[in-house]
């Protein structure tokens, strides 16, 4: 089967896509992907996404535009992919969305809302789309995040010792595979989140983001501010645990500043950058991981790849290249993969890593124009995940 992954992360700076050939063999699903591409979301719908982002206030008409325009967004870049990296010929495309809102009361996902109507998506490509993959895990009781953990499970499930697989997003996110015991996955705090609001409140929106790390590299760590972030309760709350920027934004940012106040924005950008190497190292000893596999746009900021490296002396960090995904295109792949599992009637969630009651059967699907046929459902889950570039037969 040939599936089309769509997402945008919690920096909703662009649509990205990924193309791949699917194929359940036994307890072996070999996948190989046909590449991958990226497509910025247009000015005016960014604005109106960071406009109706917590904290900020908005209403229901602002959220239909955005709804639609997230859908229309996401149809342009299915079309392409399915020009550019399926030649023509594709048979599902499984759209993430973009998320508005992660609602989390004392630890509990009471729900979740990601935008993108998948009508137009199916309308545009003619392709069945499958979408809304978070909430039949939130409904079985789970976080519904990170839904890459699947992923993640069936990648490392064959590596010695305790693997980990980091996303680097606007959030980070951990999935840790010890033999013996149940994965465990969960985001480990804010990424990009907190670094990608101080450089545009520094900027003036002159900036989305510190390219490369310069201006981290240009700071130095202010320790009474890492003291104030650190103190955040979240650090503390066992997994399963999810997060969003519900709670990592800007004003979150100028309280901690307000408490601990730093002159020099470089200063604030290396400083949360220690953040997040500080916290994912936390994580990771914790749990005794004794490799990580990165994945994500952090791992491009070689100040925090640098810093994380220190945090974790004798912990080999590596790109997810290595497990025949790269980096950039993991999470659509990871989709994709979901969507594939959805349409053979197979479970998408890893319940161990959610804290769902089961695992859950993801996604809501839209058919395209011609009837919506599905096939047999498989017999079994995959146990293992195979990347080639081989052609599959």
């Amino acid at each position: 089967m040939r599936v089309i992954g769509l997402m945008s992360g919690t920096s909703y700076d662009a649509v990205e896509a990924a193309a791949a050939d699917l194929v359940l063999a036994g307890d072996v699903l070999r996948m190989r992907p046909l590449g991958h591409l990226s497509a910025p979301y247009p000015g005016h719908l960014r604005d109106l996404i960071a406009g109706a982002l917590p904290p900020s206030a908005t209403t229901v008409r602002a959220v239909t535009e955005l709804d639609t325009g997230v859908g229309q967004a996401f149809a342009e870049v299915a079309v392409r992919a399915v020009r550019e990296l399926c030649d023509g010929t594709a048979d599902l495309v499984v759209s993430h969305g973009q998320t508005l809102y992660h609602w989390v009361e004392e630890g509990t996902v009471r729900g979740t809302l990601q935008l993108g109507r998948p009508a137009w998506i199916a309308e545009a490509t003619g392709l069945p789309v499958v979408s809304d993959l978070r909430s039949a895990d939130v409904a079985a009781g789970g976080q519904g995040a990170p839904l890459v953990a699947m992923t993640d499970v069936l990648a490392l499930s064959a590596l010695p010792g305790v693997p980990a697989a980091l996303n680097l997003g606007g959030i980070a996110n951990v999935t840790v595979v010890a033999p013996g015991t149940a994965p465990l996955a969960f985001d480990t705090g804010p990424a990009n989140a907190l670094m990608d609001a101080a450089v545009r409140h520094f900027t003036g929106g002159a900036c989305e983001y510190d390219e490369g790390g310069r201006r981290a590299a240009a700071g130095r760590v202010d320790q009474a501010l890492l003291r104030v972030l650190l103190g955040d309760p979240y650090y503390r709350r066992p997994a399963p645990k999810s997060t969003g920027k519900e709670l990592f934004h800007l004003p979150y940012l100028l309280d901690a500043l307000a408490a601990a106040p730093v002159p020099e924005p470089d200063d604030v950008l290396a400083t949360l950058a220690r953040l997040t190497a500080v916290t994912v190292a936390d994580a990771c000893r914790a749990h005794g991981v004794t490799r990580l596999v990165v994945s994500g746009g952090g791992a491009h900021n070689p100040v925090l790849m640098n810093m994380l490296a220190g945090e974790l002396p004798g912990v080999p960090l590596g790109s997810s290249d290595a497990l025949g995904l790269p980096p950039d295109a993991k999470e659509a792949l990871a989709f994709a993969l979901l969507g594939f599992l959805t349409v053979n009637g197979l479970p998408g969630a890893v319940p161990s890593g959610t804290g769902a009651r089961r695992a859950a059967l993801l996604g809501s699907l839209t058919p395209g124009h011609a009837p919506l046929r599905l096939p047999e459902p498989a017999a079994a889950p995959p146990r293992l995940l195979h990347v080639t570039d081989e052609p599959l037969v």
